[in-house]
């Protein structure tokens, strides 16, 4: 049994940090915790977001040496409890940023929110109910 906070942290490929900035900070509202684009040899660039009183955050990250090519399936999703339907004016910030609404793969997602791909394909779910 763990007996402390932990802090989780989810990692993903993007092939374009701008574009998944756009998204995530600029259409979701996520804070940057942390950025590295310093085009050292041998280290990746990243864009790690989040909220900053939460113990979790998202980081991106491009090789630009060997880049990797995002592959996301119908499945992977971040999901964001919001306790209530999403708001037209943050899906339209979503979209406006590069975001892409899409059917849920699951249609438990489609019946409590809704599905946004993000500019690498992976998929952000508003959904309306609240986790706990």
């Amino acid at each position: 049994m763990i007996d402390h906070p932990v802090r989780v942290r989810l990692a993903r490929p993007s092939r374009d940090l701008a574009a998944a900035e756009r998204f995530y900070v600029e259409g979701l509202g996520l804070a940057i915790l942390e950025r590295a684009a310093k085009r050292v040899p041998g280290e990746h660039d990243l864009l790690m977001v989040g909220w900053p009183e939460a113990t979790w955050h998202f980081e991106l990250t491009h090789d630009p040496e060997h880049p990797l090519e995002p592959t996301p399936t119908v499945d992977d999703l971040f999901v964001v409890y919001l306790g209530k339907p999403a708001d037209g004016s943050l899906t339209d910030r979503l979209v406006a940023a590069g975001g892409t609404r899409v059917l849920a793969h699951n249609p438990y997602w489609e019946k409590h929110g809704m599905t946004i791909a993000d500019p690498d394909g992976y998929r952000l779910v508003l959904c309306s109910r609240a986790w706990r």
